[in-house]
C-alpha cells in the first residue's frame, strides 16, 4: 500500500508520458520515465506493450489472444491492511480496511510470467456477491468484473518503468476501476520489458 501514499490523481500522472498518451494512445514524442530518470521514448517499446498500456479492457483475455494459450492468475500474496495515510485516487483515508493483493498473470502451457499486479480494493465499496468471489481468489479481477455485469470503467493514471521483484526493467501503468460511479479498486501491472522485446532468455 505504501507505494500509493502521498500521491493525488494528478501526481500520478504527471511522471508519465503526457497525458494524451493515456487517453488516447498516440503521442508522437512521447516518453515515460526510467528508474534512473532517463527519458524512454514510447516508440522504442514493443507495440503489443504499448497496446497494453492503454487498454480499457480484461489484460488476460488480450494476453490469451495474443500469446495464443490459456493465462492463469496466480495469487502471490493477499492480506487486509489498515491505511496509514491517504490515497486519493480511490478516496482511501487513514484508517480505511483495505484488501492488498499481489498477483501474476501466467501462461499455463509455457509457465512464462506475463504481467505482475498489485491491487489495493476497498472492499466495503463493492456488493456482497461479488466481494467474496474477490477475498476467495476464484478469478483475476478483470474477469470477475465482466463476468458480474457490474458496470464499471478503467482509468488509466501513470506509465513508467520500474525495476521488478526479479531485478528486471519492467514497464508499469497504474490505473483505477471506478464501479458504480465510485472509485474502489487501483491497480499497478507491471510487464517483463525483455519478454516483449523478443529476447531470447526473457522466457
Amino acid at each position: 500500500m505504501r507505494r500509493y501514499y502521498g500521491r493525488s490523481v494528478q501526481d500520478q500522472g504527471t511522471r508519465s508520458a503526457q497525458a494524451s498518451f493515456r487517453c488516447d494512445g498516440f503521442v508522437r514524442d512521447g516518453v515515460i520515465a526510467a528508474p534512473s530518470g532517463d527519458p524512454v521514448a514510447l516508440m522504442t517499446l514493443p507495440p503489443f506493450l504499448r497496446a497494453l498500456l492503454v487498454t480499457d479492457g480484461t489484460v488476460t483475455k488480450i494476453l490469451e489472444a495474443y500469446f495464443w494459450e490459456p493465462v492463469t492468475v496466480d495469487t502471490l500474496e493477499q492480506r487486509f491492511e489498515t491505511a496509514e495515510e491517504s490515497v486519493p485516487a480511490i478516496q482511501v483515508v487513514p484508517g480505511d480496511r483495505c484488501l492488498i493483493r499481489d498477483a501474476r498473470l501466467r501462461g499455463t502451457d509455457s509457465g512464462r510470467s506475463f504481467a505482475e499486479a498489485f491491487s489495493l480494493i476497498r472492499t466495503e465499496l463493492i456488493p456482497s456477491g461479488f466481494r467474496q468471489r474477490l477475498i476467495d481468489r476464484e478469478i483475476g479481477i478483470g474477469v470477475l468484473i465482466r463476468d458480474s455485469g457490474l458496470e464499471s470503467y478503467r482509468e488509466v493514471l501513470d506509465v513508467g518503468v520500474e525495476v521488478s521483484t526479479e531485478g528486471r526493467l519492467a514497464v508499469c501503468r497504474t490505473y483505477r476501476i471506478i464501479i458504480e460511479r465510485r472509485p474502489v479498486i487501483l491497480i499497478t501491472e507491471c510487464f517483463p520489458l525483455a519478454l516483449y522485446a523478443g529476447e531470447p532468455d526473457a522466457a
